[in-house]
């Protein structure tokens, strides 16, 4: 199998993770406040440690599967684009994996903070909840409170597509909309609605990606031609 199709199923199953993460999130998440501002962290952890395999599930698809199946994705995009557009491709993956290595980050960041709280919880609930709020705000800090890993990496993936002519300009204009909100959660006044644009907005290119990977062959460059000697 070549490398590149291998990526496709690691964009498609990038999708899948994302498709989970919200389903999780608005059937069964939310109501308990989790991730909504303004939510008591007591309320949050209390949640937490009733449901905790429920948590550990969560954090593993969202984040940990999520970025592993991402550094197969970056590296795949990377080499498929880098006939076409070395420097930009080897940018391109090298932003990728180190998105990727925040998301990791900020999975094994939230295991710990739900294991640690769920310790805390019965002989401590104000220090777990404490505890829980600390850890949670350096999750976000990795990954989710801020996209802007994500952000430049749609960028330039994007750029290094249309130059190479491996993504159309649907593709390419679609993942620089991406990109732009990705950049945009760091604004307070359009954190919260960049962040929903970015995340159901990945679920699209991921899966958009995924096909263009499947679907067409590498590009690979032209053979030099050898000239023979002069006589």
């Amino acid at each position: 199998m070549r490398f590149e199709t291998f990526g496709g199923i690691a964009a498609l199953l990038c999708a899948a993770t994302y498709v989970a993460g919200f389903a999780l999130m608005l059937g069964l998440l939310a109501p308990s406040g989790y991730g909504q501002p303004g939510a008591a962290a007591a309320d949050i952890v209390a949640f937490l440690v009733e449901h905790r395999t429920l948590m550990l599930l969560w954090n593993g698809t969202i984040y940990i599967l999520n970025a592993l199946l991402l550094s197969a994705l970056a590296v795949a995009l990377g080499r498929t684009l880098a006939p076409g557009a070395p420097g930009l491709a080897a940018w391109a993956q090298a932003v990728g994996l180190i998105w990727a290595t925040l998301v990791l980050g900020a999975g094994m960041i939230a295991n710990v903070a739900v294991a640690q709280a769920a310790a805390l919880y019965p002989t401590d609930p104000e220090g777990a909840a404490t505890l829980w709020r600390t850890l949670h705000a350096v999750e976000l800090g990795l990954g989710g409170g801020n996209e802007i890993a994500g952000g430049v990496w749609a960028l330039l993936v994007s750029l290094a597509g249309r130059i190479t002519g491996r993504f159309g300009l649907a593709l390419a204009a679609f993942g620089t909309v991406i990109g732009a909100s990705g950049l945009a959660t760091v604004l307070p006044v359009a954190g919260e609605t960049a962040g929903v644009i970015f995340g159901l907005g990945y679920i699209g290119w991921f899966a958009w990606v995924g096909v263009v990977l499947l679907r067409r062959p590498s590009v690979r460059p032209a053979r030099p031609v050898v000239r023979p000697e002069a006589a």
